[in-house]
């Protein structure tokens, strides 16, 4: 093409209109960008930022900031929540006693131009001036709070440890540690650390008494000697300690199941069990174990048994949680100990089981949620009456062959035999009384054996006594 050919007058109009279009879109981008940043800070302010669903659930553009007094009061209450409530939360309550004091006696001092007052306030600042001094700076740790099991049984002795160390390139002074425990609240000193250096401390957790413990949080605690600030900051989270209730092993002829040993009987049919049912043809494949020589010598052909498919046992272990029926605390955790156990012996003989009490089912999906939702019972101060239990009992468990009701010194004779007279006839109905520092002994009230026994250590004595 010439170059001093002039262009056609509709190529120079379609390459002005592309220019405007450009400088169009090139001005749209700068509005969606400075769009974005404004919902940036919006997102910082607590609103949805960009890309985020809304409050509808729907995916569109987030919601444009806050304006008028609603928009000044998120901001204020952004602001006292972030800077001001920090600051504030670390002056103690007789910090604030002493600062309002202070201000009031500088006040007063000023304006009446009394030097005693003036005085006053001055010795009380000095000490708010000197508590502040103490809680400046930061400490950046790395703390590891370490379980060495969360489950233990009473008695058992759980150990821990807390590891703390500094991840960054300069030295941290030493500082204080606390560790709640439960109610309690242990605490060490950690020494100075250099850069990349360790700390461990390792405790003990007491367990004396069935619980659930909460251990942690780890926090590191800045205060001044009078106590008027403290300053703390939590590093690591709290973990639960199931402190288990104590257990004896028992042993077949002390479960107290000896007369449950066919289990009851179903409808199924089988070649080989317990249950004799009746006389059948001989079948090719039949056991010849099984053949009965009298009938065919009879007969003349081979007649071999039929037997009925008998259930495995279900136990129902009842534990009666009715803080009126205990003379004390101790008693109550002796009837634990024992309603634990005898469901722990029940699952190891892998026979079927219901442990219940008057406000709880407890858990049999494995031995360590058994022993979780045991440890977890708690005494009712409610007024039921006892036959609730055995009522409770059929109705969780009406094919049951043996019930175990654990319950306390107070429970009457009465109330044991209308609880029993809720279960169906033909189960095996035991009551187990828990009474601090008795002997073994038993007796019967109707058709329901009761045993009663002084400590945990009786347990199995107590049930070889029901078996026989």
């Amino acid at each position: 093409m010439n170059p001093e050919t002039s262009l056609p007058t509709d190529t120079a109009d379609a390459k002005a209109e592309a220019k405007k279009r450009r400088a169009a879109a090139k001005a749209e981008k700068r509005a969606e960008a400075r769009g974005r940043r404004g919902r940036s800070q919006d997102g910082a302010d607590g609103s949805p930022a960009d890309g985020e669903s809304s409050a509808d659930g729907s995916g569109g553009a987030a919601p444009s900031r806050r304006t008028g007094l609603a928009g000044w009061r998120d901001r204020l209450v952004g602001l006292w929540m972030r800077y001001v409530h920090p600051v504030l939360d670390v002056v103690s309550p007789i910090g604030w006693s002493v600062l309002a004091v202070a201000v009031t006696c500088w006040v007063l001092g000023l304006l009446l131009h009394l030097t005693e007052l003036n005085v006053v306030a001055l010795v009380l600042t000095v000490p708010l001036v000197v508590a502040g001094l103490f809680v400046l700076g930061r400490s950046n740790y790395k703390v590891t709070l370490d379980l060495q099991t969360h489950r233990v049984v009473v008695g058992t002795r759980a150990v821990g440890r807390v590891e703390i160390a500094n991840p960054t390139q300069r030295p941290i002074l030493p500082s204080r540690i606390e560790l709640a425990v439960g109610s309690a609240t242990a605490q060490f000193m950690v020494p100075r650390l250099d850069a990349d250096a360790e700390h461990e401390e390792l405790f003990a957790v007491p367990t004396k008494r069935r619980a659930v413990l909460v251990v942690g949080p780890v926090r590191s605690v800045r205060d001044d000697p009078l106590s008027l600030m403290r300053r703390q900051v939590t590093w690591a989270k709290a973990q639960e300690l199931y402190v288990h209730p104590r257990t004896v092993r028992l042993d077949e002829a002390a479960s107290g199941f000896l007369r449950d040993l066919e289990g009851t009987p179903s409808s199924d049919l089988s070649s080989s069990d317990i249950a004799f049912h009746a006389l059948r043809d001989y079948a090719p494949g039949d056991d010849r174990r099984h053949v009965h020589w009298r009938t065919t010598a009879r007969t003349g052909k081979l007649m071999v048994r039929q037997f009925e498919e008998t259930r495995r046992s279900h136990v129902v272990v009842a534990l009666d949680n009715l803080a009126e029926h205990y003379a004390s605390d101790e008693e109550f955790e002796l009837a634990v100990s024992t309603a634990a156990s005898i469901s722990a012996q029940t699952m190891r003989e892998e026979k079927e089981l219901t442990p219940f009490s008057f406000d709880e089912r407890q858990r049999t999906g494995t031995f360590r949620q058994l022993m979780d939702d045991y440890t977890v019972a708690e005494p009712l101060k409610e007024k039921i009456s006892l036959h609730e239990l055995g009522q409770k009992a059929t109705d969780l468990a009406a094919n049951a062959s043996a019930v175990m009701m654990v319950v306390g010194s107070h429970t009457t004779a009465r109330e044991l035999n209308s609880a029993a007279n809720q279960l169906p006839i033909g189960v095996m109905a035991v009551a187990i009384r828990c009474v601090d520092d008795a002997e073994v002994k038993r007796s019967a009230i109707g058709s329901l054996d009761v045993v009663t026994l002084g400590s945990l250590e009786t347990l199995a004595r107590a049930l070889r006594a029901v078996g026989r």
